[in-house]
């Protein structure tokens, strides 16, 4: 259940970052605002890993270096939600957002990629997708 909720959070966050960062990106420009995100998202962060953190920076080392490029991908993310936002609007951006997330992550399952457990992905996964592709051109269809 607590992956249900934290999962709800997150779609709900990701929106509203997504419309927020549009909405700074037009006043003061695309990568000023990712530097404002970053930067922001980097001292919230290393006051929270400071505060209540159990990890440990130091295990670093023990950490393939593919997986490092997360903070890369926050730049990536962040500028290509703006554009689409931007251009197609939050609802048809979001849900064009969400079929690629799926996708991606039904892949990576499907092929077990970068370490994760190998998850099929059948008939009725791609049938959902194919729903949701649908329902977006829909939702766009103009008369």
């Amino acid at each position: 259940m607590m992956g249900i909720i934290f999962s709800i959070i997150a779609g709900i966050a990701m929106s509203l970052q997504g419309v927020f960062n549009t909405r700074v990106e037009s006043r003061i420009g695309t990568w000023e605002t990712n530097a404002i995100v970053q930067g922001s998202a980097f001292i919230v962060t290393i006051i929270l890993a400071l505060t209540i953190g159990k990890g440990s920076f130091r295990a670093v080392k023990n950490v393939s270096k593919i997986y490092l490029l997360g903070g890369v991908l926050g730049v990536i993310i962040i500028f290509t939600v703006i554009e689409g936002i931007k251009n197609l609007g939050a609802t048809y951006s979001i849900a064009t957002i969400l079929v690629a997330q799926l996708t991606a992550a039904a892949l990576i399952d499907a092929f077990g990629l970068f370490e994760t457990k190998k998850i099929s992905f059948g008939l009725n996964e791609i049938l959902g997708v194919i729903i949701m592709i649908t329902g977006i051109i829909i939702f766009k269809w103009k008369r």
